[in-house]
C-alpha cells in the first residue's frame, strides 16, 4: 500500500515539473511572434531582369492541363489572390504556360510560344515576386522579378534553345536589399518546344 502511494506522488510530482515546465518554455503563439524571412543565397553572376508589364486585359495563359482556356489578368479568385486559374474565354494552346509553380506570394510559369516568363505577385508583403529560370544547357541563370505590386503579372520575354529545358524556381525579392528569400519552390524540367 505503501509503495501505491509513493508511485502517486513520484506520478503527480513528474506532472507538476511537466506543467511547470510548459509554462515557463512555452513560446509565443504564431500570431504574436513576428516572423522573419529567411534568406536564400543565389549565385553572386545571376543575372536579374525587371519584368515587364503586361497590357490591360491581357490573359494569363493557363497551366497545361488547362491550355484551352486563359484568364484575364487582375481577375481575383476566393481569398482576395488573383492567380492564373479560373474559367474565362478560350485561348489558343500555343498560349499554354507550362511548369506552373507557386510559393508563397508568387506564382510562375513558362510560356513556350515565345520564350516567355511569367512572373505573378500574390501577396502584398513588400517584397516582389522572382521567377529564377535555369536551364540544362549550361545558360546563365536569371531571374524575372515582378516589381509591379501585389496582384500583377509580369513577363520576360527570353530567347532559349529550342532543344533545351528550362527550370524554374519562384522564391520572394526585396529589391531594396537585393536579397530573395524563401519560401520557395521548383518545377520539373520543361521543354522549351512544349513538347514533352
Amino acid at each position: 500500500m505503501r509503495e501505491n502511494w509513493r508511485s502517486k506522488l513520484s506520478v503527480l510530482a513528474g506532472a507538476s515539473a511537466l506543467a511547470l515546465s510548459a509554462v515557463t518554455a512555452t513560446p509565443a503563439l504564431a500570431d504574436d511572434a513576428p516572423v522573419s524571412p529567411q534568406e536564400v543565397q543565389m549565385p553572386t553572376d545571376v543575372k536579374i531582369v525587371e519584368g515587364g508589364a503586361t497590357d490591360p486585359g491581357a490573359e494569363v495563359p493557363f497551366p497545361a492541363d488547362q491550355e484551352d482556356q486563359a484568364v484575364p489578368v487582375g481577375t481575383p479568385v476566393p481569398g482576395g489572390q488573383v492567380e492564373a486559374v479560373g474559367a474565362a474565354k478560350a485561348a489558343p494552346s500555343s498560349s499554354t504556360c507550362l511548369g506552373s509553380t507557386a510559393a508563397y506570394g508568387v506564382s510562375g510559369c513558362f510560356q513556350h510560344n515565345g520564350d516567355i516568363v511569367w512572373a505573378g505577385d500574390t501577396k502584398k508583403d513588400g517584397m516582389s515576386a522572382a521567377v529564377g529560370v535555369y536551364t540544362d544547357y549550361g545558360r546563365a541563370e536569371e531571374v524575372c522579378v515582378n516589381k509591379l505590386g501585389v496582384d500583377t503579372w509580369a513577363t520576360c520575354n527570353k530567347d532559349y534553345r529550342e532543344g533545351g529545358d528550362v527550370r524554374l524556381r519562384v522564391l520572394r525579392y526585396d529589391g531594396d536589399t537585393g536579397k530573395f528569400y524563401q519560401p520557395e519552390t521548383w518545377s520539373g524540367w520543361i521543354p522549351v518546344d512544349g513538347k514533352y
